[in-house]
């Protein structure tokens, strides 16, 4: 995929990945639609990237507010005349016990995380499909393959999105439309800190796993060239997070007992 002057709309663009991203995408020459709930952030972001008003829009949007979302999408399609590539990133992850947890809590990590990227990517693909081109990018996570401790929620999201991006992609092949599920494991980013609790509340301070994490630029850098191939699925993490997709595979017993034990706040 060459990304020169094609339309890229990205979610979660104001902070970590979907940052990153945009970044990556605006030096190879791409238009960009720039999206999240928070317009300072936004704004800061075009402004470091130059503050081209020809190359760079922004859309303020929220993903739990699913009646907006074929608004917005069709808002989106208007910006540049069309979508090429859509980036659904953004999304909020949780911390704690499942016995302990609001159910409208579950409901709002399923909204974000899952109802809301499937939103747009159902209002933009129709456009895809005419033109016979265009690129999904989902940022799943390797808790879409496996599961932990204190992410029931956000597991149960993830998981969902690794199974209706995999019937799509098989559905899209005949229309040139490609599906890039991007696992990374623990990002230095805000996530741990904007994590949902029981109650619906923040987290409101970082993990171990993520503060001693990869920055998101450097995720963004070794997966490059993977996202510009179009690959199916990229994964990006730790070797003992990639044992872990292994063991998943090939003895789930044991990696259950190993997770038993394992610290993972």
């Amino acid at each position: 995929m060459n990304y020169k002057n094609k339309t890229i709309w990205i979610t979660g663009a104001s902070s970590g990945i979907g940052e990153a991203f945009a970044r990556f995408f605006y030096r190879d020459g791409a238009k960009l639609i720039l999206s999240s709930r928070r317009q300072e952030e936004l704004e800061r972001v075009k402004s470091e990237l130059g503050g081209d008003d020809t190359r760079i829009k922004i859309l303020t949007l929220d993903l739990a507010q699913s009646e907006t979302l074929e608004s917005k999408s069709e808002e989106a399609l208007q910006l540049f005349g069309g979508v090429d590539v859509l980036v659904n990133n953004g999304g909020v992850s949780q911390r704690s016990l499942f016995a302990e947890t609001d159910m409208d809590t579950i409901r709002r990590l399923m909204e974000i995380n899952f109802f809301g990227s499937v939103a747009l990517t159902r209002y933009v693909l129709p456009h895809m499909m005419e033109k016979k081109a265009g690129q999904i990018i989902v940022t799943s996570s390797v808790a879409g393959k496996f599961g932990t401790k204190y992410r029931s929620g956000y597991a149960a999201s993830k998981h969902a999105l690794q199974g209706i991006f995999d019937c799509i992609r098989q559905e899209m092949y005949e229309f040139n439309v490609s599906v890039t599920m991007v696992c990374p494991g623990p990002i230095k980013t805000n996530i741990t800190q904007n994590s949902l609790t029981a109650d619906g509340s923040s987290f409101g301070k970082k993990g171990n796993l993520h503060s001693n994490a990869m920055d998101a630029d450097e995720m963004v850098n070794r997966i490059w060239s993977d996202i510009k191939k179009e690959k199916e699925e990229i994964y990006i993490s730790s070797p003992k997070e990639r044992l872990g997709l292994i063991m998943k595979r090939i003895s789930p017993w044991l990696l259950n007992r190993i997770l038993k034990r394992s610290k993972v706040i």
